[in-house]
């Protein structure tokens, strides 16, 4: 999937959960319920099909950690509009916070308006010594009726 190559992902067929009188959450669901069929994915990492990263910032490890996670989606017939909830790790925080606006962009072009249950956690370092951000996903795909 290109960089250009705009998503249009179908509204999400799950419910979000938003007790009365909370805050609504900007860009990530408090919780989801679904059923149907789980698909995960372990913790994945911006790069491409011969280990090499992206680039050496989060942005744009992002935006291709973000179409790894799809290419497997895919795999298993998901999309985008199954994702539930994202744990994503990030090894700066000020460096997450200073890429909000390029992530934010890629997320909403890959992602459409699915806003899944969501945790970002900052870690000292993650296994590949290269990686700035590694995102694990839950999706869950309705069972055909």
């Amino acid at each position: 999937m290109s960089e250009s190559t705009p998503v249009a992902a179908p509204v999400s067929p799950h419910q979000t959960l938003l007790p009365a009188g909370w805050p609504r959450p900007k860009g990530y669901a408090n919780g989801i319920a679904a059923s149907g069929r789980l698909v995960v994915t372990g913790g994945i990492v911006g790069w491409d099909e011969h280990g090499r990263f992206a680039g050496a910032d989060m942005a744009s490890q992002f935006t291709k950690t973000l179409e790894n996670i799809l290419a497997i989606l895919a795999e298993a017939g998901a999309g985008p509009q199954h994702v539930v909830r994202m744990t994503w790790y990030v090894t700066s925080r000020e460096e997450y916070h200073d890429s909000l606006a390029e992530i934010g962009a890629a997320y909403r072009r890959l992602m459409g308006r699915n806003y899944p249950a969501m945790a970002v956690v900052e870690v000292s370092a993650l296994m590949e010594l290269e990686a700035k951000i590694e995102i694990e996903v839950t999706a869950v795909v309705p069972e055909a009726r």
